[in-house]
């Protein structure tokens, strides 16, 4: 139910210092580890010799050492070495494709001789000092998809975030949607509208008044296999909405990657790239903070979602002009996976 040919993130630079961190993902266990000269690797959390996970090891000169045994493990899968035994004839175990880019390791789970670091997303602001980024980590019992409608339609703002971001202007303002090849765009335009308690503190952020009326924006945007990258921000009325002069505004890119763990649970790393007085350390660790409790307002919803979703499995649900984004989205995560599961064509030709 997920695309595997594609490439995912895994986790963090931080999260795998000084030792190996083993995460499931598309329901493959992987260990990811530190090799030789600093090079990130990924391969199975399964030691050959007993079977234990080599997540409960340490790194050593750039080797993954198994903490039952003592076995060592190379970033290709194959055992080096072993206190006393020759190992070198074991079988080998997988090791995947992964690239450390952006702030981020990202991981292919499926082919690997499909795997293309070039289609790794380009994130500018990830590569730029004009630009701050601050963000974390969420673990949730949903399925990835739901997290993608979830983006995709921020009417739910009004209601699962009333005390930060939500106001009645969303709602009221009809959503746009549209494809562009396998990117799904929903936009979200509003005018002279109060500003809501986190826009109010991102305005002051900016040094800008945060009591007068303002325009608004909410641009989402998908890209497979759940990507879900949203230009946000607000700008003094009448200045030019979303194409005001940067003096006149407070804007940002909020980051949504979401990683399939199993068919109902995900890694959802979350975050803010803002362009405004990047170089001030203590604005990004409060918006980091108000952007997390945020975060976390959808946390119940989506898992009580599920349960729920789960408890009644043939019950139909609606669609309406808001759920325009995720549908497409749908569609186009539903096209892959059937391109995947397609018999390659010379196999077909051959039966």
């Amino acid at each position: 139910m997920f695309p595997k040919n594609t490439w995912y993130v895994a986790c963090t630079p931080d999260e795998i210092d000084g030792k190996p961190l083993g995460r499931t993902i598309c329901n493959e266990q992987i260990v990811f580890f530190r090799a030789e000269q600093g090079k990130v690797a990924a391969v199975e959390d399964f030691c050959p010799h007993r079977g234990a996970p080599l997540s409960l090891g340490f790194v050593r000169d750039g080797q993954l050492v198994c903490g039952y045994h003592g076995l060592e493990m190379g970033c290709d899968g194959k055992c080096s070495s072993m206190p006393g035994q020759r190992v070198r004839g074991f079988p080998s175990i997988r090791a995947y494709p992964v690239v450390e880019r952006h702030g981020f390791i990202w991981v292919w789970t499926g082919d690997a001789e499909l795997a293309d670091p070039d289609k790794i997303p380009e994130l500018h602001w990830a590569n730029s000092p004009d630009w701050a980024y601050g963000g974390g980590l969420y673990h949730i019992q949903c399925d990835y998809r739901l997290m993608i409608d979830n983006l995709m339609d921020l009417t739910h703002e009004t209601y699962v975030h009333a005390s930060s971001i939500g106001q009645p202007e969303i709602e009221e303002a009809a959503p746009d949607t549209k494809v562009n090849g396998e990117e799904v765009i929903t936009s979200r335009h509003m005018e002279n509208i109060p500003a809501p308690p986190f826009w109010q503190a991102a305005l002051r952020g900016n040094n800008l008044a945060d009591d007068v009326p303002v325009d608004r924006w909410q641009i989402c945007r998908f890209t497979p296999p759940s990507h879900v990258l949203i230009e946000v921000g607000v700008a003094h009325a009448g200045k030019g909405g979303y194409d005001a002069p940067a003096e006149f505004k407070a804007s940002s890119i909020v980051v949504d990657f979401i990683t399939p763990e199993t068919e109902t649970s995900i890694w959802y790393f979350w975050g803010m790239a803002r362009n405004f007085n990047p170089q001030d350390q203590a604005l990004t660790d409060r918006i980091r903070e108000g952007q997390g409790k945020i975060f976390a307002e959808d946390l119940e919803m989506l898992e009580s979602q599920q349960k729920n979703l789960l408890k009644y499995p043939d019950r139909q649900l609606l669609k309406l002009n808001i759920d325009g984004g995720g549908v497409q989205a749908r569609r186009i995560i539903d096209r892959l996976l059937k391109e995947e599961a397609a018999p390659p064509a010379d196999a077909a030709v051959a039966s």
